[in-house]
């Protein structure tokens, strides 16, 4: 369900604003509807019907709303139309139990729980936690708990070794595939790993709140346990130029994907694409080549992905060059890396949080 943000749009057939798509049937007093009552008390039960709202109007009686002729179900977006400071509360959760009050300083709703106004649009709780998320993501460092805790098999949180990604050159580059990888808004990496084949971790959380996302994903360097962690700079930089002018230490994702990649493998990338789109002038990547790939691997791994795929392992054609691409958290946004280290200082994996768990 989302807000609409054409609160002018309307059914065609009825008349009526859809302020809410998809906002489900709520159980009204008849009252309401035919005016002889106006809206009085809404308090929202879980419900296997509807979106679980019941209102009742100030002249319903308790024999009134027995009697389950005087009741009846209609969408959401008719009550809004009735009453449009009900759009405040549509997200509310279950067991919230409200008083609509109106005098001179306006209409709003009283929760008779916490006793608390309300005044102004209540977030779903999605976007309450995507906007917490935001102001967490691409600090400098984190605890080494949070790290470790975001592949640890939990009732929310599933690991999974996805597959290995090659590195022929060591160059490590972070990068959006579809939008970045092989151009110049790529993010290459100041420290590099062995060449090799490497493992790449997800973790997967299925939230009640969003669904099925990976909250994370790293690259195994090694089987020695770190012990701290340092934010990924950029090439050319060092962790102390953190903070300063031109030091970025993050990358961008604009298509929802994200992927560990070495600098070799992504101008091999570059090349095909190049290719591809020379001989497909008309057509678009994701939606003619990458979209079909990834539904295959929906269908190979039906239990850890959403309907369109989570992750691709996919082989450059006419290369023995592996790239592991993956679904970024909540999507577009700009992303860190982070190297755990041994105690030699050396690099046993890098790891890049799309979301804190916690928060979803």
């Amino acid at each position: 369900m989302k807000l609409s943000n054409k609160k002018e749009a309307k059914d065609e057939k009825s008349g009526m604003k859809q302020y809410i798509t998809g906002a489900g049937g709520c159980i009204v007093s008849k009252s309401i509807l035919n005016g002889t009552s106006k809206l009085k008390w809404l308090f929202r039960e879980d419900s296997k019907f509807g979106n679980g709202w019941i209102a009742f109007g100030d002249t319903d009686t308790q024999e009134y709303i027995d009697n389950p002729k005087n009741m009846t179900i209609i969408d959401f977006n008719t009550l809004i139309n009735i009453e449009p400071t009900t759009l405040n509360i549509f997200y509310m959760p279950i067991g919230t139990d409200l008083e609509f009050c109106s005098d001179k300083s306006g209409k709003y709703f009283i929760d008779t729980n916490t006793r608390k106004e309300i005044r102004e649009l209540v977030k779903h709780p999605a976007q309450i936690a995507f906007e917490k998320n935001l102001k967490f993501l691409n600090q400098e460092n984190y605890p080494v708990e949070f790290f470790q805790s975001l592949f640890q098999k939990s009732d929310k949180l599933e690991p999974l070794i996805v597959g290995e990604t090659d590195f022929p050159s060591g160059e490590v580059v972070l990068a959006d595939p579809l939008a970045y990888l092989g151009s110049e808004y790529e993010t290459y990496l100041e420290r590099k790993i062995p060449s090799g084949s490497y493992p790449v971790e997800i973790s997967i959380c299925h939230s009640e709140i969003v669904g099925l996302r990976i909250v994370a994903t790293r690259l195994i360097i090694s089987d020695k346990q770190p012990i701290k962690y340092e934010i990924a700079m950029p090439k050319g930089k060092k962790i102390d130029d953190f903070g300063q002018s031109g030091a970025w230490t993050f990358f961008g994702v604009d298509t929802g994907l994200a992927c560990f990649s070495d600098a070799k493998v992504a101008e091999k990338y570059k090349d095909f694409i190049i290719k591809w789109q020379n001989e497909n002038p008309d057509k678009n990547k994701y939606n003619d080549y990458f979209s079909a790939l990834f539904k295959k691997s929906y269908e190979m791994y039906p239990n850890v992905q959403n309907k369109y795929g989570n992750f691709l392992i996919w082989q450059l054609p006419q290369t023995p060059y592996r790239l592991i691409m993956l679904t970024s958290g909540m999507g577009d946004g700009i992303y860190s890396g982070y190297w755990g280290l041994d105690a030699d200082g050396e690099a046993t994996e890098l790891i890049i949080p799309f979301m804190n768990p916690t928060y979803f």
